[in-house]
């Protein structure tokens, strides 16, 4: 289920937005300003913002901004304002879509809908684990801007792992899907990678777990997602 993040300082229109997202199966959190809005997002997973522009603490723009270095979710801006000048900033700061207030709930909806469905085809080869993002594409781990470059058996293997949170995948299974069907060597190389994949991200236990289910195999968990 998709999390949204409404950060906004009018509570009417916070309220409003969670009534309407969550009619549609939406999950939503809620921020009256940009300090809460980047609190929320690193408790917990968030799949796409909407982004009042005037807030208190951090405005949209600078709120949009830490997202879109940050983050590699879609943003949506609601303002007052409809001079070209502030669209065009809107759009420098990073946003995906502007939104003018006032608003059509079910215009919002078919923007939002369009967002998840351009960032589905964009990002088929990145899989997220909270914070960190999988790029399968250019074999890189990102947390922000801090990156990380594995070994190639170690990196398919934390991949393959977080492509299906939660399913256990037994050490036959992971030697077939990462090293391959012709491989001749023992099982317990599996073990081998993931006591150094848990060497190297023991510092992001808050973010998800390589769990051992005894005689069978592994699994990843999503902690606070």
């Amino acid at each position: 289920m998709k999390k949204i993040l409404v950060a906004d300082d009018d509570v009417h229109i916070r309220t409003l937005l969670r009534h309407v997202l969550t009619r549609e199966g939406y999950l939503t959190v809620e921020a009256g300003d940009g300090r809460e809005a980047v609190g929320l997002m690193k408790e917990s997973t968030v799949d796409l913002a909407v982004v009042d522009v005037m807030m208190p603490q951090m405005d949209g723009l600078e709120l949009c901004q830490y997202i879109r270095e940050t983050y590699d979710i879609p943003v949506i801006l609601l303002t007052a304002r409809q001079q070209l000048s502030d669209k065009e900033q809107g759009y420098l700061s990073g946003t995906d879509d502007y939104v003018t207030k006032p608003f059509e709930p079910e215009e919002l909806l078919f923007r939002i809908k369009a967002l998840f469905r351009r960032y589905s085809v964009a990002s088929d080869d990145k899989i997220r684990l909270n914070s960190l993002v999988i790029d399968r594409k250019n074999y890189e781990i990102s947390d922000g801007n801090d990156v990380f470059l594995l070994p190639v058996k170690e990196f398919e293997l934390l991949a393959q792992l977080a492509q299906y949170p939660g399913r256990l995948f037994s050490r036959s299974e992971l030697i077939e899907l990462v090293w391959g069907a012709d491989y001749e060597g023992d099982e317990r190389t599996v073990d081998v990678h993931i006591k150094r994949l848990r060497q190297r991200f023991a510092e992001y236990q808050n973010n998800f777990i390589i769990r051992t289910v005894r005689g069978i195999g592994y699994k990843v968990e999503m902690v606070n997602a």
